[in-house]
């Protein structure tokens, strides 16, 4: 028999679609909500990785969807929003998650860099956003989460166009939330440092110790309470808001 789910933080049958959800927190999102009943559809940039995460939620019983898509072209996510529409006819949850931003200097960002960025981190996250929210209102409703950064919130040299597109994906959820209300709520999660495969690239130093109240970087599996609270009717009366799960950022 299968243990009893939570009511608030059950998603039996929800159809839930996760972008960058091959890695990272994205595929430990994926995971939390297969675990509680979800089918999942995983985009990312390698259908490869896709798959293989996508198997991970089949062997939970769950059905899944893999299905490559650049986050950043506006072709390949309409793509996207057809295949799973037409696979399982509705979208119950999105959790607008693909993002990345290289380091560099502000005044050695060149413009293809720039664009890229702004694609992959706010245009392309936009549209995806606004299309769903509007097929979401025309049916039964639903419930998106865009995930941000911390560094959309503070000082961060070295990412400013990152940093900035981030700050407008805050900005658009306050404003798709009353937009596409009251049958779609819209909010945004703000991870701060988590020792997903990015870390590889940090210093000792910077794995073992973080400038915030916790003294530490996020554990991936520490995301997922937060994206669960959002996605579920857990936060039923929650919507337009930014949560911050960055250990305590100042």
């Amino acid at each position: 028999m299968a243990p009893a789910r939570d009511p608030l933080f059950d998603f039996t049958d929800r159809v839930v679609v996760v972008t960058g959800g091959s890695r990272g927190l994205g595929r430990e999102m994926v995971l939390a909500f297969a675990e509680r009943g979800a089918d999942v559809v995983v985009a990312s940039r390698k259908l490869e990785t896709c798959e293989a995460v996508a198997a991970e939620v089949r062997g939970l019983g769950r059905r899944a969807l893999a299905h490559p898509v650049h986050a950043g072209k506006w072709d390949s996510i309409d793509a996207l929003i057809e295949v799973v529409y037409r696979e399982f006819g509705r979208i119950d949850v999105l959790v607008n998650n693909a993002g990345s931003g290289p380091a560099a200097k502000s005044h050695e960002v060149s413009e293809s860099l720039f664009d890229s960025v702004i694609a992959l981190n706010f245009k392309g996250p936009f549209r995806l956003a606004s299309q769903v929210a509007k097929r979401m209102a025309d049916g039964e409703g639903g419930v998106i989460v865009n995930v941000s950064s911390s560094g959309s919130l503070m000082a961060v040299p070295g990412v400013v166009p990152y940093a900035s597109a981030k700050a407008a994906l805050n900005a658009m959820g306050h404003s798709l939330a009353a937009e596409y209300g009251p049958k779609v709520r819209v909010n945004t999660l703000c991870p701060g440092p988590f020792l997903t495969d990015i870390a590889r690239a940090w210093t000792q130093a910077a794995r073992d110790s973080m400038p915030n109240a916790l003294g530490r970087a996020g554990r991936p599996n520490e995301i997922v309470t937060a994206a669960l609270y959002l996605a579920s009717p857990a936060s039923s009366y929650t919507t337009g808001t930014l949560v911050r799960v960055d250990g305590g950022i100042v």
